[in-house]
């Protein structure tokens, strides 16, 4: 039976490898993908707002924010499945 730190660390992971995907694809695809960003992107333009930091620091803070938020939606999935294998 895996803990919830292991369910946690493993959607971060899954979080990261997703916002790292879409960071990628954005030239590559010719920004097709950037409605699936708004999280992350909107952070930034706060944080850019804010503090009139750099544009690799508001790019860091898009990715740590969308891996964040990718990362809470495959988490809520993990425990659903949990969840669901118990019963």
């Amino acid at each position: 039976m895996l803990s919830v730190k292991t369910y946690l660390a493993v959607a971060l992971a899954i979080g990261a490898l997703v916002s790292t995907v879409l960071l990628v694809l954005e030239p590559l695809t010719d920004f097709a993908f950037l409605w699936l960003e708004w999280p992350g992107i909107t952070a930034a333009y706060f944080f850019w707002g804010a503090v009139g930091g750099s544009t690799f620091a508001g790019i860091a803070m898009s990715w740590v924010v969308n891996a964040l938020t990718y990362g809470l939606g495959a988490f809520v999935i993990l425990s659903a499945f949990k969840v669901l294998r118990e019963a």
